[in-house]
Formats: C-alpha cells, structure tokens, sequence
C-alpha cells in the first residue's frame, strides 16, 4: 500500500481551509501541536463535538510514528474521553510511539489543557506502516 500527503488532510493539511490543519513538531516527548478550538466544531453548547478531539488523537499518533521514521494508517484508534473540551479552549495534543513489531506501530496520545495540564481525552492505537509520498510542492 502506498499513500499519497498532498496538503489536503482534514486533520493536518495546510491548503484545506475547513480543516484543523494541526502541525506537529516532533520534540523530547513525542510529537506535540498546540491548537485553540474554534467555535465551528461545536457539538452541545460550549463544547466541541467528539469525533473532533478523536480526529486530534489520529493525527497524534499519525505523526508520532511519522517522527520516528515509521508512517503509518491507523488500523486501530481506542480513545478515552476524561471530560468535554470546551470551546476556544487552548490544548496540548501529544503522540509518542510506544514500540514498534514488524510492520505494526504501537501509538498513544494525549489532549491535554495548555495551562493546568488537566487531561481532556488520551487514546492507543496501532497504525499500519506504508510507504509515504509527500508532494514536494507542499512538504512536511
């Protein structure tokens, strides 16, 4: 399998003007973006919908195993939500690779509150390594 990044990625792309377009850069913990949630993603009053902060996990985990040189598709995404994210909120969102079997990538990640580090949502997964090929016109 061989997948394509031409910059349009709902989660992390930098031309699709209605994405998250999350950037992460690897660091000493794992892979880490900072991201303030608008009010678009909105689910019940105040808060964002889930499937917003599960989209933030995959992208985690995506490029944590990206960083460490094993890009991947998740075939597996388990998430744990510890409580709701509220808009406008300002977030840490954290992947790390936790080994590595073959051709199969072991995954967690994290949100947590930018300030006061109170854990908003974590998850495991395992993604499946592919080979990966970026637009040069775009990069990554």
């Amino acid at each position: 399998m061989e997948v394509h990044f031409d910059g349009h990625c709902f989660g992390c792309g930098p031309l699709n003007k209605d994405g998250l377009q999350l950037k992460f850069e690897p660091g000493p913990d794992g892979s880490v973006a900072e991201y303030k949630v608008p009010e678009r993603f909105q689910s019940w009053a105040g808060m964002i919908h889930g499937g917003i902060a599960a989209l933030m996990l995959d992208e985690a985990v995506g490029w944590a195993a990206w960083h460490a040189g094993h890009p991947g598709v998740t075939g597996r995404l388990q998430v744990s939500y510890r409580r709701p994210l509220k808009l406008g909120e300002r977030v840490r969102i954290i992947g790390k690779v936790d080994h590595v079997r073959r051709t199969l990538v072991y995954v967690s990640a994290f949100i947590e509150n930018r300030d006061d580090h109170s854990r908003v949502a974590d998850a495991t997964a395992t993604l499946m390594e592919v080979k990966t090929v970026v637009d040069p016109a775009v990069g990554r």
